[in-house]
């Protein structure tokens, strides 16, 4: 299954710019793997001093973004997991900034956050790979939209290569 199998009526519409950012190449396990190898070999290339910058007041650092994938790299994955064992129980949304500004993300080590991310990835890659063809298309409601399990997954890479966008554009 590649992003080109999924359909609008399959994540929210303010996900779009996500789900755009997803190359069709490859199918979602793949991507999924190759996303997260190039995440942590592009941060490793960023200069060391870029880590803790912020281009402007209240922003947050690189640190505090590459915690932010962590975190909703949980919440999505957690959010699948429960669509694919047809739960139906409909799923609240979550305030980022609430949980960047208690995450302490400046506070962690480069190797510490890229280390935790890789882990996280791989951890769900399996998890996305034990589900079946079923699973993955059944959907549930999350932030007020249905959103299909197979979604989350490309939802993941996308986020991810919208943030890897920001640090081109506005830290380096």
């Amino acid at each position: 299954m590649k992003i080109s199998d999924i359909t609008p009526h399959e994540y929210a519409p303010y996900q779009e710019l996500y789900i755009k950012l997803v190359n069709d190449e490859y199918n979602l396990f793949e991507e999924l793997e190759i996303s997260v190898h190039n995440l942590v070999h592009f941060v490793r290339e960023i200069p060391m001093d870029k880590y803790d910058y912020r281009y402007a007041e209240g922003k947050w650092t690189i640190k505090d973004i590459l915690q932010h994938l962590i975190d909703t790299e949980r919440i999505f994955a957690y959010r699948a997991l429960r669509f694919a064992r047809a739960d139906e129980t409909e799923l609240p949304g979550f305030d980022e900034t609430s949980y960047g500004n208690a995450a302490h993300g400046s506070e962690r080590s480069i190797n510490e956050l890229l280390t935790e991310m890789s882990a996280l990835r791989h951890a769900n890659i399996m998890m996305f790979k034990s589900f079946s063809s079923e699973d993955l298309l059944r959907k549930g409601t999350a932030s007020g939209y249905r959103v299909s399990v197979r979604a989350f997954g490309f939802l993941l890479i996308g986020h991810q290569s919208h943030h890897i966008k920001i640090f081109k554009e506005r830290y380096l």
